[in-house]
């Protein structure tokens, strides 16, 4: 009886051992593959384009000054009058163009200084702007500003408020193709970084697609955009 049970535990201690053997080699085997999995390589692709901008909005202020404040309003409607006749000419619509309502600042008003050598109680301004996919006919439109200073329209210099802007809002139309670029160019580099470190690339882990950015060229071609995406892949690295 003694015998039958001595062979019992001996084979019951074989089977746990084996078990054990077999639950060491999985639990390895396994943290093996998960440290395996730690691998991975990140790595950036830029994606550049020139474009040229699809929308220009071209601000045309001008401004007088008189004493008498109706004789003012009257100059500045004429003066507009002139500068949409001028536009007109060049290749512009009435969908192109609008005009400011008038602002007018009255110096006695303004509560300092000393009035009485103020040649002229108020000055005015308004503005003409032309918003136009005519980008082309902004540009040379604008060489010709001079035509209204021969008819006595001085045109305010750009400043904030007044400089000319050139848009370029197709971006959705090359969105794909810039993403799928600068992902081909990531995935060159990791695979690059793969071979020198005689690794070989697997699947992505994460991928993260940045910011579109529009600017322009330089500061002498506004009308020329540069289109910039950087996305950033990670991938996994086996041996």
């Amino acid at each position: 009886m003694n015998s039958k049970r001595i062979l019992e535990a001996i084979i019951l201690g074989a089977f746990l051992c084996a078990g054990l053997v077999i639950l060491g080699f999985l639990i390895s085997s396994s943290a093996v593959r998960i440290k395996s999995l730690d691998r991975t390589v990140t790595v950036k692709g830029l994606s550049e384009r020139e474009v040229p901008a699809n929308i220009a909005i071209w601000p045309i202020k001008f401004s007088e000054a008189d004493n008498d404040l109706s004789n003012l309003y009257s100059v500045l409607q004429k003066k507009a009058e002139i500068i949409i006749e001028f536009l007109k000419k060049n290749g512009f619509t009435d969908d192109d163009i609008s005009i400011s309502a008038i602002a007018v600042i009255d110096r006695q008003a303004q509560g300092y200084g000393d009035t009485s050598k103020i040649e002229f109680r108020y000055s005015a301004n308004s503005t003409v702007s032309v918003y136009s996919k005519k980008v082309d006919i902004v540009r040379n439109t604008m060489k010709k500003l001079a035509d209204l200073g021969k008819q006595g329209i001085a045109i305010a210099g750009e400043d904030y408020e007044t400089k000319t802007q050139f848009l370029f809002t197709n971006l959705n139309e090359i969105k794909p193709e810039m993403i799928e670029e600068a992902t081909k160019n990531a995935r060159k580099v990791a695979v690059k970084f793969a071979k020198d470190s005689n690794s070989k690339l697997g699947k992505i882990k994460k991928a993260r697609q940045g910011q579109f950015s529009i600017n322009d060229r330089d500061s002498n071609t506004p009308h020329i955009k540069k289109v910039r995406v950087v996305s950033t892949l990670e991938y996994y690295l086996s041996d």
